[in-house]
């Protein structure tokens, strides 16, 4: 069959509803924002057409879907017991994810995209970026209630401070974003407490 398959081989499937969101991921690291197509994400995902825009109106829209749960998955950060090992763990993580991992490809080309498009904006902004937010927010929230960070410690600025500057890095300057330079931001933030 391959590239001549004609029709949806999954049905109205959570399966093949799943193969949409994996060949996304893929197609979009191999073709760039502008190569992607949803004929190309049909053919590799093994649906028709018809299959996909039943669920998404537009690949903007599948590509928010595929990264929205793998944001979650890779960007929840662990609790290690110290506010030094949970921001430097957690640092290291968002570097990676956006510098090495698919869904960091995924988020590189919606937030080049939202540029010129300002309803995806809102949407990533509204949803995506402000959850995430919230999961940036839990090492500091542990270490208030551990005690062991003042609870007057402005945390959505301390968040701000600390992952601007990875994304800025990643998004703006293409500087290096390794472990050595995460683990810095962690000293200086905690030299200053």
């Amino acid at each position: 069959m391959g590239s001549d398959h004609h029709g949806n081989r999954y049905g109205r499937s959570e399966q093949a509803r799943t193969a949409v969101l994996h060949a996304v991921d893929d197609l979009l690291v191999e073709h760039g924002f502008a190569g992607l197509t949803i004929e190309k994400i049909a053919a590799k995902a093994g649906v028709a057409k018809q299959t996909i825009y039943r669920w998404w109106p537009s690949k903007v829209d599948i590509l928010l879907d595929a990264f929205g749960p793998d944001q979650a998955r890779d960007l929840t950060p662990a609790d290690l017991g110290s506010l030094a090992a949970d921001l430097r763990a957690h640092l290291a993580a968002v570097a990676s994810f956006l510098t090495t991992s698919d869904a960091g490809a995924v988020y590189r080309a919606l937030v080049g995209q939202a540029q010129h498009d300002p309803d995806l904006a809102t949407r990533l902004r509204d949803t995506h970026i402000a959850d995430q937010h919230a999961r940036d927010r839990l090492p500091f929230e542990r270490a208030v209630a551990r005690g062991e960070l003042s609870s007057t410690v402005d945390i959505d600025a301390a968040v701000e401070r600390l992952i601007a500057v990875i994304n800025y890095r990643v998004l703006v300057t293409g500087q290096s974003v390794g472990r050595d330079f995460t683990d810095a931001l962690v000293a200086d933030f905690l030299a200053e407490q």
